[in-house]
Formats: C-alpha cells, structure tokens, sequence
C-alpha cells in the first residue's frame, strides 16, 4: 500500500467548538495516522498520513469538521510520509 501524507491548515470558526477532538476521532476511524494541533492565529494545523483513499476521505471531511465549526478555507499541501503510527493532539503553534 502506498502511503501518501497531507499537511492542512484549516481557517474559519474552527477553535473553540472541539475541531481538534473530531480530527482525532474521524482520522482514527478512518486509520489516517498524523497530529493536530489550534495555532495562535485561530486556525487549526493538522498532519495526516495513511492511505490515498484514508487522507484523501479525511481533508474531504476536514470541510466540513463538527458541527459547530464554521470552516472557511482549508490549505492542503503534500509532504512525505512520516510513518507515525497514530493520531494524537499536539500543543499549540
């Protein structure tokens, strides 16, 4: 299986209406492997690492995020995989 990874950040209402407990939650479901963490300009970073179907499912639900989120944009850029082997909170940037 080739892996592929993805590093997002995420811009809009996303802090403050648990977007990072629901990165954690959907990218296990989902078996993407990575971090997130709330930067100090409101936005939150995430780093998911998996499959091409797994990450590629988790930045399209990374649009949308919980319910209370109000996402506005989301930057996707490429990167190599790390090999981590789960999907954790990280403190702030």
């Amino acid at each position: 299986m080739t892996l592929i990874a993805r590093h997002l950040v995420i811009m809009g209402r996303v802090q403050g209406v648990f977007y990072r407990n629901w990165a954690v939650q959907t990218a296990r479901g989902l078996g993407v492997a990575g971090w997130v963490r709330n930067r100090i300009d409101g936005s939150v970073e995430v780093w998911a690492e998996g499959s091409m179907v797994a990450v590629g499912e988790f930045v399209r639900l990374a649009h949308d995020g919980p319910g209370g989120a109000e996402v506005l944009r989301v930057e996707v850029g490429e990167g190599n995989p790390e090999g981590m082997s789960e999907f954790v909170r990280v403190s702030t940037k």
